[in-house]
């Protein structure tokens, strides 16, 4: 029984460590802009390993974008939408670029292939752009704030650089398979048809809840009910004991990932911190982890430290549980999902309830059954049977204790 709580144990404190690391590895670059501000969502251009980020507003249905590409100072560079079609015909384009050592930023509608770029108006609303160029990372970033056309939130967007000039303007770019760059954009939702959604903010926003919820907010309640309940029927002997911990390592190991998830998601938020979110998660990760280490710190039932452990096994146990609760619909107000995944939440946990409250009455019936067997068995043993005064059940009742 040692070795295999030790091993338990070991598991469950270092798979989290792969879990979590392999979670944060999946995220779209970290950008930080010049002008300090702050964007909800992010996404990985592929192809020319290009990074862009954005507000939506649904009130006037606007948005705050910033496309970040790193390229030389000889290169332009290129974002728009085509509202549309698919691809760079029929694009409203802005196009960053250095000329004569000055940094430009204009606006063109590309309306065919051999079209000589120029300088003019958007077929929607285009209300700020600018752009500036870091030399210590060699990358361009344009702002626009642009009003989304069409009333449409998904679009066609494209993005492309090139290096040839003409009359000091955009002019090419290459002719190959990274010529055309685009992909039908969620300005809602982040998401998109080249990238998925996996490096979207709100996608890794969504495994941060989902992951969350089914480990602290059903594993571990799951692995507490199992401990309390199943464990009252000999039969189950020591066959809860293996349940529990594999519910409570399972949650454990999920909820270490979505909680470093979290903490990422936490450090792209520069200037924005979910307070109590944050706090009742860190303290949640701590008092887990104590339970964790529970495990090592286990003795025998007969152990007089034994009482000890338990108000501490039991008390930081449902200290976590009760912290997950809170933590998970916190969780829920800050992501603002659609009504039904809360609501199927708040079905989850009342049927787990419902079913403990159920589980309570049978359990103390058994148990109370039990205790009244054993004090008449030991009431027996007091007295005589008819047999020299030996108790035929002592053998069976010390076994039993």
């Amino acid at each position: 029984m040692v070795s295999n709580t030790r091993l338990v144990t070991f598991l469950c404190l270092f798979l989290p460590i792969i879990f979590s690391s392999s979670t944060l590895a999946q995220n779209c670059n970290t950008d930080t802009f010049s002008n300090n501000k702050l964007y909800s969502t992010c996404t990985s251009l592929s192809g020319l390993s290009a990074t862009l980020h954005w507000t939506y507003y649904s009130t006037n249905n606007t948005v705050d974008i910033a496309y970040r590409i790193a390229e030389s100072t000889s290169t332009w560079v290129a974002w728009g939408i085509n509202p549309t079609s698919t691809g760079m015909v029929g694009a409203n384009a802005f196009l960053a670029y250095y000329d004569s050592g000055s940094l430009k930023i204009i606006t063109s509608q590309l309306s065919s292939y051999s079209i000589t770029i120029s300088n003019g108006s958007l077929s929607f609303t285009v209300y700020e752009m600018s752009v500036d160029y870091s030399n210590s990372t060699s990358a361009y970033t344009i702002y626009a704030t642009l009003e989304l056309p069409n009333n449409s939130t998904t679009l066609n967007t494209v993005w492309q650089r090139g290096t040839t000039f003409s009359s000091g303007v955009p002019s090419g770019h290459p002719n190959t398979a990274t010529g055309a760059q685009n992909t039908n954009l969620n300005f809602l939702s982040g998401q998109s048809a080249s990238s998925g959604s996996g490096s979207s903010r709100l996608h890794r926003e969504n495994i941060h809840g989902v992951l969350n919820t089914i480990s602290w907010g059903i594993l571990l309640p799951l692995g507490v009910m199992i401990a309390r309940y199943v464990k009252v029927f000999q039969a189950m002997d020591p066959a809860w004991f293996y349940l529990h911990i594999t519910c409570q390592c399972s949650g454990y190991i999920l909820g270490v990932a979505g909680w470093g998830l979290g903490l990422k998601l936490g450090s792209e938020s520069k200037g924005i911190t979910e307070y109590s979110h944050r706090n009742l998660g860190i303290s949640l990760f701590v008092f887990a982890t104590l339970q964790v280490f529970a495990l090592l710190l286990r003795p025998h039932k007969t152990n007089k430290y034994r009482l000890y452990w338990n108000i501490y096994h039991y008390t930081v146990g449902y200290a976590v549980i009760l912290l997950s609760i809170i933590n998970i619909f916190k969780g829920f107000d800050i992501l603002n999902p659609e009504k039904k995944w809360k609501n199927a939440y708040i079905g989850v946990i009342a049927t787990l309830g419902g079913v403990a409250v159920i589980l309570e009455a049978t359990t103390w019936a058994i148990v109370l059954k039990r205790r009244s067997r054993e004090d008449k068995s030991h009431h027996g043993a007091n007295g005589t049977n008819g047999y020299n005064g030996t108790n035929s059940y002592g053998t069976r009742t010390q076994q039993f204790a």
